[in-house]
């Protein structure tokens, strides 16, 4: 299978959100929003990073990076998230090579590091950890995870951009 990993192009924007729509659909925990968010984070500028997983000129995959809210102001804080792999693709590291790149891609600019709500199994490989009292409310709370990549971790609770509330 080969797949590569690149920068979403504006020919993307309409494979990237019916494959969101089709990847969360099954998921019982998804809002089913997810790629309106997606959409949302673009067209206000706040869509840090998109990267896109291609086969034979198919887009199979994408994870989104957008700016956290760190409790003490402090730049450089991303937010992962959402990851979408075609449903009949998954289970093949996919996801996994999406956000390692995005990863790498953000540890390279300096980024001081990296919010997401998500399963701590599947995250924890990627050096996420459980960080409860950081999250930005109470609700879900122990699936709230932070990477650092540089530098100190703020003390407080985290914020996301607000596009996650439109």
């Amino acid at each position: 299978m080969s797949i590569t990993i690149r920068d979403e192009k504006p020919d993307d924007v309409i494979a990237i959100h019916g494959l969101t729509q089709r990847a969360f659909a099954p998921m019982p925990y998804a809002d089913g929003d997810e790629q309106e968010l997606i959409d949302t984070l673009r067209d206000v500028g706040a869509l840090s990073l998109s990267l896109v997983a291609e086969q034979d000129g198919f887009v199979v995959g994408q994870v989104t990076f957008s700016p956290a809210v760190a409790p003490d102001g402090a730049e450089g804080w991303f937010t992962l998230g959402p990851v979408s792999v075609e449903p009949a693709m998954q289970k093949r590291e996919i996801g996994a090579r999406l956000i390692r790149a995005g990863l790498d891609r953000l540890r390279a600019q300096g980024a001081a590091g990296c919010i997401l709500l998500g399963n701590p199994a599947y995250y924890g490989r990627f050096g996420f950890r459980v960080a409860a009292e950081s999250a930005p409310h109470e609700d879900h709370s122990e699936f709230f995870q932070m990477l650092a990549l540089a530098g100190p971790v703020p003390e407080g609770r985290f914020g996301y951009h607000p596009a996650f509330g439109a």
